[in-house]
């Protein structure tokens, strides 16, 4: 059975759609657009939670160190603690989506 891929859409397509929905230049879009993730970055870097209205909430979680195995070889290794990004979905996203 084939499965259909899905296509992608960048920012940069996102930004060009935003600035002409707003009638502003796509350069002025783009930039705001960098601004945006670059400001979700920051605030991710320095521990804070970011709720996003009806889009979800992203967070940074610690993981922990762990002993874990080597599937191919069985051998026991040490997996080391890490940080790592988590991204809850809002409800009306999950409504919207069908999820």
């Amino acid at each position: 059975m084939a499965t259909a891929t899905q296509p992608t859409v960048t920012l940069k397509q996102i930004s060009a759609e935003l600035a002409e929905m707003h009638e502003m230049p796509k350069k002025q879009a783009n930039a705001m657009m960098d601004d945006l993730i670059a400001q979700l970055v920051k605030n991710l870097k320095k521990g804070n939670r970011i709720r996003m209205a009806g889009l979800g909430i992203l967070q940074v979680s610690n993981r922990a160190a762990r002993m874990g195995r080597n599937p191919a070889t069985g051998e026991q290794i040490k997996i080391p603690a890490k940080k790592k990004i988590a991204f809850r979905a809002a409800k009306e996203l999950k409504d919207a989506v069908g999820g």
